[in-house]
């Protein structure tokens, strides 16, 4: 007999379903040439026509695996989270789902059987082996097209062309309708979305281009380019969010709709700034996914405790709620997370925002164009004569703005915003700094929530172990408690990349109006003493937010220290 013992039993799998004959079996264990490998998948298809599913449904059936058709498979950028892509298609397996803790992997070859036990140790998941068609496989790995196809053949093109236009180049001509330019713009800004990138900023040298990616508020080194080659790559940047690529004196700021320009379905913006540097144009781009949702309160990393406050807050039906932090710190996620918890179809919702950041749905938004003169001070304006119950202002910038969003807030409305101070007492002076009565903010002000981000370390890899010396006092003086905590893993994993560090947290100081603090900023005092009542009524500093985030294993204290000051 020309079949082994797996493929005897594929042709009676075959048999049982009805798609052979007991005529054609026989036909087929007679022939004398040898069947192993792919020459009877290949005999069956084109002599008997045995379809490639129905043999790969024989096929897992004769050796107890449950088949999954690849083919159907769609591969996006969360299929590689927990194997790296390289080792699958070195090895020819591919994660298809995850289920509680099992991790289903369609397996080429069905005979592997350490390499389930590397993947349970890679992931530390229990491994579902399904069976798929190792062309199918290879298939999704030639033609994975979600994901950039890296640099290197586009910066090889745009070294051809630039060496045959250098003089072009030297007499300041800028080729922005470039090929390879604009394959590059292309590939920058869909390689940093797949990577996790909130901001992509693109550097001129004396002699090179950098290119970096912020990824959970850190910057990293992607790409080296030609320093010919900034000028364009800047250009047809600006052409792309319809800046005037002229004016290379001046800063601009625009937008980038990126749906426009590219085939994949990515529907995101990019918020884009440009600035002259000593070397050239610098650009930073702020990626702006509309496909993600706004995460519930209960998701930001808020404590119990300042939940609770702060859900308190938002339902009052007048006064103001600042948050403060800097550029990245989570101000608007936040915001925009609780006027979904608090929109209905009962209140009416207005936002002035630069730029729109999330549509959401229910919530009339308005985009600022203060080259027109819609400013943040006009759109208050206009809101106070539409009777709004609630209104958001993406930031108060100057003391006319500062202004009418008290008048509103005590004038019967909700008013929530953003203001860039360092923490939640000095958001007091800063208003004083714009001439605000002290009395009118003591009267309309509800809280101040102060917010930073910290990055997560990944619980894939985290290292646990008794903090001593400093590490415990540090502990002790700000939460009063001593005991095992985490630390990164310096090697990683495949799931953190092998940074040991995986998303981000927020941490807040939540500064809640009471009659104390009132007293105090009718009296004109201090941000040091504010602050010193302000704890005194219950508020945890952001110092103290972040070691209560040590404590629960969310974050490192050494990352805990690097994001904020350690109270004096």
């Amino acid at each position: 007999m020309a079949l082994g013992k797996v493929q005897s039993q594929i042709v009676a799998k075959l048999v049982e379903a009805s798609r052979l004959t007991t005529e054609q079996r026989d036909a087929i264990v007679a022939r004398p040439e040898d069947l192993n490998g792919d020459a009877l998948d290949r005999l069956l298809q084109e002599d008997y026509r045995i379809t490639p599913l129905q043999f790969l449904v024989a096929k897992a059936r004769a050796v107890g695996l449950a088949p999954f058709n690849i083919a159907r498979y769609r591969v996006s950028p969360t299929t590689f989270e927990r194997l790296p892509q390289d080792f699958c298609k070195e090895h020819l397996v591919l994660p298809v789902g995850i289920v509680a803790d099992l991790l289903l992997v369609a397996f080429a070859n069905p005979f592997e059987v350490t390499l389930p036990t590397k993947i349970q140790e890679m992931t530390g998941m229990r491994v579902v082996r399904l069976l798929a068609r190792e062309k199918d496989i290879r298939d999704k790995f030639n033609k994975n097209t979600d994901r950039p196809a890296g640099f290197d053949d586009v910066v090889q093109q745009i070294g051809a062309e630039y060496g045959q236009v250098e003089a072009e180049l030297v007499r300041g001509d800028v080729r922005e309708d470039s090929g390879p330019i604009i394959q590059l713009s292309n590939r920058i800004i869909e390689d940093a979305y797949y990577a996790g990138t909130s901001d992509i900023h693109i550097e001129p040298g004396e002699k090179e281009v950098v290119v970096r990616y912020r990824i959970d508020g850190i910057c990293q080194e992607k790409l080296r380019l030609p320093a010919k080659v900034g000028p364009a790559l800047i250009a047809r940047l600006k052409i792309m969010c319809n800046l005037d690529i002229s004016e290379r004196r001046m800063p601009q700021d625009g937008r980038i709709v990126f749906k426009q320009y590219t085939k994949k379905n990515l529907d995101l913006d990019l918020r884009v700034s440009t600035a002259p540097l000593n070397h050239g144009e610098g650009v930073v781009m702020r990626i702006l996914d509309k496909q993600k949702s706004t995460l519930p309160m209960t998701a930001l990393g808020f404590s119990e405790e300042n939940l609770a406050r702060y859900r308190d807050c938002i339902r009052q039906p007048y006064g103001m709620i600042l948050h403060c932090g800097p550029t990245g710190s989570g101000k608007s996620m936040t915001l925009y997370s609780a006027l979904n918890e608090i929109n209905t179809p009962d209140i009416v919702i207005r936002t002035a925002e630069d730029p729109i950041e999330y549509t959401l749905a229910g919530i009339n938004q308005m985009q600022m164009h203060r080259q027109i003169g819609l400013t943040f001070a006009a759109a208050l304006r206009s809101f106070l004569r539409q009777d709004p119950d609630i209104i958001l202002v993406g930031e108060i910038r100057d003391k006319e703005t500062a202004g009418i969003a008290i008048e509103a807030a005590l004038t019967g409305h909700l008013l929530i915003s953003t203001l860039h101070t360092n923490d939640a007492p000095t958001t007091i002076s800063r208003l004083t700094d714009m001439e605000i009565e002290p009395f009118m903010i003591s009267s309309s002000l509800l809280c101040v929530c102060a917010q930073r981000l910290m990055r997560r370390v990944c619980k894939q890899c985290r290292m646990p172990y008794n903090p001593k010396g400093r590490e415990q006092e540090i502990l002790e003086k700000a939460i009063g408690w001593s005991g095992q905590i985490f630390k990164a893993n310096p090697k990683g994993c495949p799931k953190c990349a092998s940074g040991g560090y995986k998303g981000r947290v927020g941490i807040h100081e939540l500064m809640t109006a009471n009659e104390e603090l009132v007293d105090a900023i009718n009296k004109g005092h201090e941000s040091a003493e504010i602050k010193k009542i302000a704890m005194r009524n219950g508020m945890k500093t952001l110092h103290q937010d972040s070691i209560l985030k040590v404590k629960e294993g969310l974050s490192s204290l050494e990352e805990a220290i690097a994001t904020v000051p350690i109270d004096k």
